[in-house]
C-alpha cells in the first residue's frame, strides 16, 4: 500500500508505517551498487590499482572508481596490467589512446603502529602533467573512509565542486518483528546499527553537525521524537506530548527542530528548542501541516499541507507567518527536500496513481520528472547538492536509489536479503 494523505493527527507516522510494514531485511545484509544510464558528458578517468592494496583490508581503487561513476560525471576506464603508484612517471601514449583525461595512482602501506599510509597522485593526461597529491593516515577500520575522501579530492580537483562521498546515510530496516536504524557510508556499505526496537522507527534526520540523529519511535506505543547521540548511543525524548509527535527536521544551526504535533488538536507545525522550553506553534491552518524542511540559510520552512483540498508543498518564514504555495503541477505533492545550495526542491508527486520523484528549480519554478518508477519515497540531497537518494520499488523489489539531478544516472543500493526504507543523507565527515 502506498502513501495516503489521511486527515488525522497521526498522518506523518501512518504514512511511513504503511511502507514499513512490508520490510524484511536481515541485519547482515550488504549492498550491491548497480549504476545505470549515460550522462551527457562524462570525464574519462583511470584509477589504477594501488600498490600494496592487495594486502590491505580494502581495495581503495575500486571504491574510488565506484564513487566517481555513481556521481554521473565520470566514466571509469580499465587500467589494464600497468603497475603504477604516486611516484611513477607515466607513459601518456596508452592513456591518450583510451581518450583518458585524468589518471590516478597511489599506494597503501601498513605502518609499524598498525595504521595505513595512503598516498595518491592525480595527473592531467591531456597536458601530461601532475595536478595534485593526496595523503592520509588511517586505521584499518577507516580505509573505506579514506577512499571516499580520496574520491572527494578527485571530484574537487576535476570539477571545482566539493565531493560528498565521505558522508553517511541513515535508513530503516525491518527483520521479522525487529526494526533497525542503520548508519552507512554514502555508497550503502559499512552499515552499523544505531538502534533496534520491536516497534516502528521512522523519519531519521541528520543534524547539521553529523553527530546526532532525530527520529520517531513508537516504543512507548505512540509516536515520540528522540534525538540520538551517535558517538555515545545516548538519546533523549524531545517531543513526547499528548497525541502524535512526528516528522522532525533540524534547523540550519542545529539548535532546534521543527516537528508536527497534535497536542492542541489537528496536526500543526511547531518549533522545539533543544535547550528546553515550550514548543512554539508555527502553523495555524485548519488542514494538516507536516513534513517540514528548512531552507539551507534557515530563513524559510517548506512543508506539506492539505489546506487547499489536496496535499501540496508550501513555504513560510521559519519563525511562522503567511504561507505561499510552491507546487502547482499535479494534485498530490509531498515529501519536500531542499538542496544544500538552495537551488532545488525535490519532492514526490502522484501522477496517474504513480508516485514519482520530481525536481523543481526554485528560481524559475520549472519542474522535471526524474524517474519512471511508480513508488518513489522520501528524497534527500547529498551535501554537495549533486545527487539525490530516495526509496522506491525497482524491478519488483523495494530498493534504495541515488540519481543525478538530470535523472540520467541512477545507482541501486540493493540489500541482498531484503529491503530498506527511510533514507536520509548526512553531512560530509571531517
Amino acid at each position: 500500500m502506498k502513501l495516503v494523505f489521511l486527515r488525522i493527527g497521526l498522518l506523518s507516522c501512518l504514512l511511513k508505517l504503511l511502507v514499513l510494514s512490508a520490510l524484511a531485511v536481515p541485519a547482515w545484509a550488504q549492498f550491491r551498487v548497480e549504476v545505470t544510464g549515460v550522462g551527457m558528458t562524462q570525464l574519462p578517468v583511470v584509477i589504477a590499482p594501488f600498490k600494496g592494496e592487495a594486502a590491505a583490508p580494502q581495495k581503495l581503487a575500486s571504491i574510488v572508481q565506484a564513487d566517481l561513476e555513481r556521481s554521473g560525471q565520470f566514466k571509469g576506464l580499465a587500467a589494464g596490467s600497468v603497475l603504477l603508484d604516486e611516484t611513477s612517471r607515466p607513459d601518456w601514449s596508452p592513456w591518450r589512446q583510451l581518450s583518458a583525461e585524468a589518471l590516478v595512482a597511489g599506494s597503501v602501506t601498513r605502518l609499524a603502529d598498525g595504521r595505513f599510509d595512503v598516498r595518491a597522485r592525480l595527473w592531467d593526461v591531456v597536458k601530461g602533467q601532475e595536478k595534485s597529491d593526496f595523503k592520509d593516515t588511517v586505521s584499518a577500520g577507516e580505509l573505506r573512509l579514506s577512499a571516499h575522501r580520496m574520491a572527494d579530492w578527485i571530484f574537487q580537483q576535476l570539477t571545482g565542486t566539493p565531493g560528498a562521498f565521505a558522508s553517511r546515510i541513515s535508513y530503516v530496516t525491518k527483520a521479522g518483528d525487529r526494526y533497525s536504524l542503520w548508519i552507512a557510508d554514502s555508497d550503502g556499505e559499512n552499515p552499523k546499527s544505531a538502534l533496534t526496537s520491536p516497534e516502528p522507527i521512522i523519519s531519521p534526520s541528520w543534524s547539521p553537525s553529523g553527530t546526532q540523529l532525530a527520529y520517531v519511535s513508537f516504543e512507548l506505543r505512540k509516536p515520540v521524537v528522540y534525538v540520538h547521540e551517535l558517538a555515545t548511543g545516548q538519546r533523549r525524548a524531545v517531543a513526547n506530548f499528548k497525541g502524535s509527535n512526528s516528522a522532525p527536521a533540524w534547523s540550519a544551526d542545529g539548535k532546534s527542530l521543527a516537528a508536527t504535533l497534535s497536542r492542541d488538536g489537528g496536526s500543526q507545525l511547531f518549533r522545539i528548542d533543544l535547550n528546553g522550553g515550550e514548543p512554539r506553534r508555527l502553523s495555524s491552518s485548519g488542514g494538516i501541516n507536516t513534513e517540514p524542511a528548512f531552507s539551507p540559510d534557515g530563513s524559510a520552512l517548506f512543508f506539506v499541507s492539505d489546506r487547499g483540498g489536496s496535499p501540496q508543498i508550501y513555504r513560510m518564514p521559519a519563525q511562522g507567518g503567511p504561507a505561499e504555495r510552491v507546487t502547482f503541477s499535479g494534485t498530490y505533492n509531498i515529501s519536500p527536500a531542499v538542496s544544500p545550495d538552495g537551488r532545488w526542491l525535490a519532492y514526490v508527486s502522484r501522477i496517474g496513481g504513480a508516485f514519482r520523484l520530481h525536481l523543481m528549480d526554485l528560481a524559475s519554478g520549472q519542474v522535471t520528472a526524474l524517474t519512471d518508477t511508480s513508488a518513489d519515497e522520501r528524497p534527500s540531497f547529498a551535501p554537495n547538492s549533486r545527487l539525490l537518494v530516495y526509496a522506491t520499488i525497482f524491478q519488483g523489489r523495494e530498493s534504495l536509489m541515488t540519481t543525478t539531478l538530470d535523472g540520467r544516472i541512477k545507482a541501486r543500493l540493493a540489500g541482498q536479503g531484503g529491503d530498506i526504507r527511510e533514507p536520509h543523507w548526512g553531512p560530509v565527515r571531517k
